[in-house]
């Protein structure tokens, strides 16, 4: 990782408190000492439990403590009404610590979409929170790991909505957010962006599938007299496999799992979502809440949370500098 000048103040939501978020957290700071001002949002108690599993040291940090955790109802790897709504009012207590200028960045551990639904509030992932919260409609899913980078075109759908859901603006405004972004906060000058088919071949000109001819290549053509190294629309495994080859940037993926197959199988370990359009950098782990080792947190691997923290801190810094 580059030198950083500037030392960001990185905010941590703790996630699902049954999870594995409170030991990655732990696990992951005591790795990374004087790199950020590190600020946890979270249970401290359950934070605390965590760190007696682990045998580990308590990291260097300050905790912002919502204590709001039952004692008596608690255990590691269960899903609970409880812990879905602790997850909600870290991310709520994260975003009121922004507003304030008191953190320039956030990194969101897991959270359990199941324990969020039994407690009530509507939620399909954190990108989907913070576009409603902050009433932006134009986010961006980024996910990238060591060798690839995608954005996302449409999100958590069922595969059966993808074609009606794809269209025109939403192709333009993920490329041109992802573009502005790969610019500003990772500081290439010329993006080079290749965009994925959504069908087979990419349709054979419209053998396989209408929405090639219909929407991506005229987004293509028109954008292409901006972004003069956009292409596609490729066949998937084509783009993906020029793209691990290092001749494109950024993969324009049309849905969730044409870019997180890839994506784990490449390397899962260093895979991290950041989301962009946001007024500040916002990252995560590419897992999920591991709740079956959360119990035997020594098990758990904290590179990929280890990756966001030092991405978010990077594009933190160079947000500063803009």
């Amino acid at each position: 990782m580059k030198r950083i000048r500037y030392k960001v103040r990185l905010g941590i939501t703790m996630g699902d408190p049954s999870g594995i978020g409170p030991a990655i957290i732990c696990q992951a700071l005591n790795k990374l000492v004087g790199l950020a001002e590190f600020v946890v949002i979270g249970d401290r108690w359950v934070f605390h439990k965590a760190i007696r599993l682990l045998g580990e040291k308590t990291p260097d940090l300050t905790f912002v403590d919502l204590d709001n955790i039952r004692h008596n109802a608690f255990r590691f790897g269960k899903v609970g009404a409880q812990f879905g709504r602790a997850s909600i009012e870290y991310l709520d207590k994260a975003l009121e610590l922004i507003e304030n200028n008191r953190i320039d960045c956030l990194v969101t551990a897991p959270v359990s979409k199941e324990a969020i639904k039994l407690a009530g509030p509507s939620f399909r992932g954190h990108t989907e929170y913070f576009a409603k919260r902050l009433n932006t409609k134009d986010l961006v899913m980024m996910l990238l790991n060591s060798r690839l980078r995608f954005s996302l075109v449409t999100r958590h759908i069922p595969l059966k909505e993808i074609s009606r859901a794809l269209n025109r603006q939403k192709l333009i405004t993920t490329i041109n957010i992802t573009f502005e972004f790969l610019k500003k906060f990772f500081l290439i000058n010329h993006p080079r962006i290749v965009v994925c088919g959504l069908n087979p071949h990419a349709s054979d000109n419209g053998l396989i599938g209408k929405e090639e001819n219909r929407i991506i290549k005229p987004v293509v053509k028109l954008l292409g007299k901006k972004i003069k190294s956009l292409a596609g629309p490729f066949s998937a495994d084509v783009a993906i496999y020029q793209a691990s080859l290092a001749k494109f940037d950024c993969v324009i993926a049309l849905y969730h799992d044409q870019a997180l197959i890839p994506l784990k199988l490449s390397d899962a370990d260093t895979g991290v979502n950041i989301t962009l359009g946001l007024p500040f950098i916002r990252t995560s782990p590419l897992h999920g809440t591991a709740f079956d080792i959360s119990k035997n947190p020594r098990v758990a691997n904290p590179a990929s949370l280890i990756s966001a923290i030092k991405l978010a801190i990077l594009c933190a810094a160079n947000q500063k500098k803009a």
